[in-house]
């Protein structure tokens, strides 16, 4: 491409080596979850949200497990200023959710700030001022002194603010644009806020550390966090947050190393929503957590639901491949996926496994409130085999022998392939049917009775209509479908013999039916096959024999 020259990394390493995040491989407990939904989300929407849908989307947020959820920047406009005023008034913020507002190092607005969340049992102000040599070069055009006095100043009305109206609500700072900052600068300011705020252990302040702008890979971010971390003043008394942007497509990684560097706390927004290319998603980080063991504490496992949710307050979309949201993530379309997952069950049924090893499936999908034979296997021209038996078992019942499998496999894909489309588990049921069970022609064999008698083997007398001509032809046999096949060979002149025969029960109960599979082969080898349906099952036996005739013939 051109231009490249005029790029180059923008970013500032710690002064240190900072790599103990990179000796740890898994995070063993979630971290404490700040949704920004209704304020990054929100303001990024291209129509925000109304304040009936922004109070929904509170309530919906609670319901997940949300207990610190920032509600937007109250002296920024009246939406956001009635909102807040909404929630309080109204006793919506249940007792243990805190409310997080956001503030610029300014008096008026810290004031107007202090003022909405009056009346708030538990409420977080957030201060923050940026921070980076873009944004004090170019925007501020201030000193590193200067900027580091816009903070302390805020923090010091904070104070000033709390004593005067006897208020007492939890501190936030974030170094805006920290990613952007010399890491000696930004750890040299937000230890001069904390002194100003003094913070103990019944009265921790938040450090936010946030991606305002990704400028790099994800390592380097969590060697900056791990920096900050080490170097902080009063760090027990410190929460260490982080809230990372997803413009280099990096917001999860970053905050999962970001975690293994020290964070405790994260900032983000369902399914990533938010400004450019969106906040980090912590439906992603939290089912995440889950797939290797670690309680997220948060619910999603009404998956469908969340989708639906958000995409009716917001008016976004959850793309089709939307880690473990969207609505094809879990689908498998490819033969050898199918087959894999379909053999990956049944050896979990066979085996009784404790822990989840599916393969294609990094968490079950029923986890999430989805479902085998509508999310898991798909079926098109793509499919194989090993998913189409697994549907047909798993929705309908029919475990169909392996080779019958294969036939049947290749009879979906073919329907598929001419009609170019996707085919859903009724149109596979159908096929089946259609094409396989109690298959009778007019032009073929229709069975009307039977009636065995046994004198050492088996003899039978069996009813049928062919070209609508009644018959009654009899024969014997080692067992029932054996004396009914040598019958119909002795009388009808069919050349074949009987390669393969399963049965199985399809319900339970008195009026259970059953399910048979015939296959049987020409003078060539061939296989064709057949299956009955009945609540006898020697009548679907003989059904399934029938079936295979009608078919081969």
């Amino acid at each position: 491409m051109k231009h490249v020259e005029k790029y180059t990394r923008n970013y500032f390493l710690p002064p240190e080596p900072c790599m103990k995040w990179a000796q740890k491989d898994h995070i063993d407990k979630a971290p404490i979850w700040c949704s920004v939904d209704l304020r990054d989300g929100n303001q990024a929407l291209v129509v925000p949200m109304s304040l009936e849908e922004k109070l929904e989307f509170f309530q919906y947020l609670v319901q997940i497990g949300f207990k610190e959820i920032e509600v937007g920047f109250p002296a920024a406009s009246e939406t956001e200023y009635q909102f807040l005023r909404t929630l309080i008034e109204r006793d919506m913020i249940p007792d243990d959710v805190t409310v997080q507002v956001l503030t610029q190092s300014r008096e008026h607005i810290i004031r107007k700030t202090f003022e909405a969340v009056k009346g708030a049992k538990n409420a977080i102000i957030h201060l923050y001022n940026s921070t980076s040599v873009a944004q004090r070069e170019q925007v501020f055009k201030k000193s590193k002194q200067e900027i580091i006095d816009i903070a302390v100043s805020g923090a010091k009305l904070f104070n000033q603010i709390a004593q005067e109206t006897g208020a007492h609500y939890r501190y936030e700072y974030s170094p805006e644009s920290f990613t952007g900052t010399e890491m000696e600068f930004a750890l040299e300011i937000c230890n001069a806020v904390l002194d100003v705020w003094r913070p103990t252990a019944e009265s921790k302040v938040i450090i936010n550390l946030p991606v305002t702008v990704s400028l790099s890979m994800p390592h380097v971010y969590a060697s900056q966090v791990e920096y900050i971390s080490e170097h902080l003043n009063y760090r027990d008394n410190v929460v260490l947050s982080i809230h990372p942007h997803n413009d280099r497509g990096c917001a999860v990684a970053d905050t999962e190393l970001g975690i293994l560097a020290g964070a405790q706390r994260v900032e983000g927004t369902l399914f990533g929503n938010g400004e450019r290319t969106g906040n980090v998603d912590i439906v992603t980080l939290a089912l995440n957590m889950y797939s290797q063991g670690v309680d997220p504490q948060l619910d999603f496992s009404n998956m469908p639901e969340v989708c639906a949710k958000y995409e009716k307050l917001t008016d976004m979309k959850v793309y089709e491949r939307q880690p473990y949201a969207g609505k094809l993530v879990f689908a498998a379309f490819s033969g050898s996926h199918q087959d894999a997952i379909a053999k990956g069950m049944h050896w979990r049924e066979e085996h009784d496994c404790q822990h989840w090893t599916v393969p294609y499936l990094p968490i079950d999908p029923k986890d999430v409130g989805r479902e085998y034979d509508g999310d898991v296997i798909r079926i098109n021209s793509q499919s194989g085999k090993g998913g189409i038996g697994y549907l047909l078992e798993q929705k309908y019942g029919f475990a169909l022998p392996p080779k019958m499998r294969e036939d049947f496999g290749y009879a979906v894909k073919n329907v598929s392939d001419h009609q170019h489309k996707e085919l859903q588990p009724d149109e596979v049921y159908g096929i089946f049917c259609k094409n396989y069970v109690n298959v009778e022609k007019e032009s073929g064999l229709c069975l009307e009775d039977f009636h065995f008698t046994r004198n050492g083997g088996f003899h039978v007398k069996v009813s049928l209509r062919q070209n609508g001509k009644h018959m009654e032809i009899a024969g014997s046999g080692n067992g029932r479908l054996d004396a009914v096949s040598n019958a119909i060979k002795a009388n009808l002149g069919y050349t074949y013999h009987i390669d393969q025969y399963q049965e199985h029960a399809l319900e339970q109960g008195s009026t259970a039916q059953a399910a048979a599979y015939v296959g049987i082969a020409d003078d060539n080898g061939k296989i064709t096959w057949g299956a009955g349906v009945h609540t006898d099952i020697v009548t679907a036996s003989v059904k399934a024999l029938i079936s295979a005739i009608n078919r081969l013939y």
